[in-house]
């Protein structure tokens, strides 16, 4: 018997086996199978199960949340009353040329479509400079600043800004365009000591219908 016919009759002897055991298995697991779900199924009816709460995993992974003071609860159910509607227009801001170069400056970003006039005018579909998406972003403070929380409750210990959800730049900022902020609350979250709010800021430009940037600012302000 050479290696190949070897080969062959072992590949044809576990067939067989392999095919036996199957027979002599599949009852057996087919029974298994029809037990869990006979159990399972008991169970998820059992009326027991209902009450069943989940364990709080704060007694695992620390401790709960602790609960707002009486300055927060208040401040949170104002804001939460205000919800949707604008608390605030900004006045107009000019973005002119020293501006945008000095924000490239700071940042590095001198790239000619902010920078080079002569270049923007002949290249650019714009057909002069604009300013950088980062710079109207870094802009919102200003655009926004007059607004006062003090103004929805009084002794605000701070105002600390938590990140951003989303930003886009619908339309360019072109150099010499005047912008202004608008402000919305759209969700705020109580905490121990401050509350948490999501803002939509809208800038618009002047003798324009599109945005030129609207985001989702979050600050919490703290009592």
């Amino acid at each position: 018997m050479n290696v190949f016919e070897f080969i062959r009759e072992k590949k044809a002897d576990f067939k067989d086996n392999t095919e036996q055991y199957k027979l002599k298995l599949e009852p057996k697991l087919r029974f298994i199978s029809s037990k869990i779900n006979f159990k399972l199924k008991n169970t998820l009816n059992n009326p027991w199960i209902s009450n069943f709460k989940p364990i709080d995993s704060s007694y695992f992974f620390g401790q709960r949340k602790a609960e707002p003071n009486q300055t927060i609860k208040i401040v949170y159910s104002k804001i939460n009353n205000i919800l949707g509607e604008e608390i605030f227009v900004g006045s107009w801001e000019l973005v002119d040329q020293n501006c945008i170069d000095g924000f490239a400056t700071l940042t590095g970003d001198d790239q000619w479509i902010h920078t080079n006039k002569e270049r923007a005018k002949k290249e650019s579909p714009f057909k002069t400079t604009i300013a950088h998406g980062f710079l109207t972003l870094s802009l919102i403070p200003k655009l926004t600043e007059s607004f006062n929380f003090n103004d929805i409750h009084p002794n605000v210990k701070m105002v600390v800004n938590y990140g951003l959800n989303k930003v886009r730049f619908p339309y360019p900022i072109k150099s010499g365009s005047n912008i202004r902020g608008r402000t919305k609350i759209i969700s705020v979250t109580p905490f121990k000591n401050c509350v948490e709010v999501v803002n939509q800021i809208s800038v618009e430009v002047e003798g324009r219908k599109r945005l030129g940037c609207i985001a989702e600012s979050v600050i919490r302000v703290y009592y």
